[in-house]
């Protein structure tokens, strides 16, 4: 009976050490990414593998050389053909790879070589432009190949670009982007960097520092832009500085009364805490009543991102209301929600809003195009990517709709959502740009012939006065 009820137990330690080590050793296996090497064409989609000369991305994916990808007309996509539209869906289905952060440091880690990779010398650019800079405050903290795709679709060689990546981003993601930066004249990454938490102050002061730090660049901008890693533009440059010539020094951004829900985000006091679950830290309410803000001050409110002019940044900097108001907010739920939406509704302000104005909402302001779910069918049409907390990432289906609908920026994009979208999107821009930046330059040739030819015609009619 002893012997029996040893086997047992022995029996039953053997059973569980096998299982503990089988689990153990599919894990591995599973990190390793072992699969992807025995199955490379199961339902795999790599995105832009070859984007990088570098041998550390060739002997990564060694596999690719057998693989056959997708090839993908986006003219076609752009006018909705169903075959095409059809194959961009069936990529969505597929385990979609990008490069991911190491990729990036492996790819910038040479300036002369990224450069000439990615085709920085062949971006086009009018003399419109060049008398027209612009300034980006960059706040991200993820993907940093996504990133570097918004950096190279905005890029323009007049404009100034300040990074804000947050402290609790990886090293990995901290080198690929301070790579970029060093591979720039224009490009520079904030003087200051803040631990960035979710509606909290902290994403507010991540901007300010990157604006102060614009504000410093001897590059004469004359507006500037905020965006965050899953951005994209809508419109190339040329486009984007003749809209913002016709503001006329205004300010571009979603600025509305706030509905009684909005409002509790900031009469009452809120305390960062951790929480078990996505966000390690979140602003939690509190039963403390906050004062009125200061300076008689009327909040109204909207979204996190904006287009400014830079005399009302000057104000913002050195403004003690401004600052007043900053200090009153750090305490507020998702304070960069109400900062700037107010701030423009100031009396005095550069570009001011009138407080006695209707709202500017988002559909309004050319800022940013967001597709919420429970709009859709009624504002928008259906998202054809996925949605994450209520908001779309768009798929490749919507290209035309995003380019005609006239905002300048949208958000979500996702390479690993639709790698497509973006590459059709960059691809448009870029077509889209060098016709502009073309038809400008044959203005330009045609005024100057017609200014040479009247300055000729009028140095020989006095020539020939003087001769009679």
């Amino acid at each position: 009976m002893k012997r029996r009820k040893w086997f047992y137990k022995c029996s039953t330690r053997q059973s569980l050490l096998i299982l503990i080590l089988t689990v153990w050793l599919l894990s591995l296996l599973k990190l390793l990414k072992v699969e992807r090497l025995l199955f490379p064409h199961k339902g795999i989609y790599f995105v832009e593998p070859f984007l990088s000369s570098s041998l550390f991305v060739k002997n990564k994916y060694p596999h690719l050389r057998s693989h056959v990808q997708y090839e993908i007309n986006c003219s076609s996509i752009y006018n909705e053909e169903p075959v095409e539209i059809g194959k961009s869906l069936e990529i969505q289905r597929k385990e979609i790879i990008d490069l991911d952060d190491d990729d990036v440091v492996a790819m910038t880690s040479d300036c002369h070589v990224y450069h000439k990779i990615r085709e920085y010398h062949l971006k086009p650019i009018s003399l419109e432009e060049e008398k027209f800079p612009l300034a980006y405050s960059l706040v991200v903290h993820k993907d940093a190949m996504m990133v570097e795709r918004l950096i190279h679709a905005i890029y323009s060689s007049q404009n100034v670009y300040c990074i804000h990546y947050d402290q609790k981003s990886s090293s990995t993601f901290k080198h690929a982007l301070n790579n970029i930066a060093k591979c720039f004249p224009n490009i520079f990454i904030a003087s200051k960097l803040e631990v960035v938490e979710y509606a909290h102050i902290s994403r507010l002061q991540a901007d300010l520092n990157c604006l102060s730090d614009l504000f410093k660049s001897s590059v004469p901008w004359k507006y500037v832009i905020n965006l965050c890693g899953q951005d994209f533009p809508l419109r190339p440059n040329f486009e984007l500085i003749s809209a913002l010539k016709k503001l006329n020094g205004g300010n571009m951004l979603e600025t509305i009364k706030p509905s009684s829900s909005k409002r509790e985000r900031f009469i009452y006091h809120y305390e960062l805490q951790k929480m078990p679950y996505e966000y390690t830290k979140v602003p939690v309410k509190t039963s403390i009543s906050k004062d009125p803000p200061p300076h008689n001050i009327e909040v109204f409110v909207g979204s996190a991102y904006f287009i400014l002019c830079r005399e009302f940044i000057q104000f913002v900097l050195e403004s003690s209301i401004v600052q007043d108001f900053f200090e009153w907010s750090k305490d507020t739920y998702s304070p960069d929600e109400h900062f700037w939406a107010t701030l423009v509704r100031v009396p005095g302000t550069p570009g001011e809003v009138s407080r006695a104005a209707p709202d500017i909402t988002d559909l309004q302001s050319k800022t940013r195009l967001v597709k919420w779910n429970y709009l859709e069918n009624h504002l928008y049409p259906p998202c054809t990517g996925t949605h994450l907390r209520s908001v779309c990432i768009y798929g490749a289906a919507e290209l035309r709709w995003l380019i005609s609908y006239g905002h300048w920026f949208a958000n979500k994009f996702d390479s690993k959502v639709d790698p497509v979208l973006i590459k059709c999107l960059v691809e448009k821009l870029a077509e889209r740009q060098k016709e502009w930046v073309g038809l400008s330059s044959e203005k330009r040739f045609l005024h100057r012939t017609f200014t040479d030819v009247s300055a000729l015609q009028s140095t020989h009619e006095w020539s020939l006065q003087k001769k009679s």
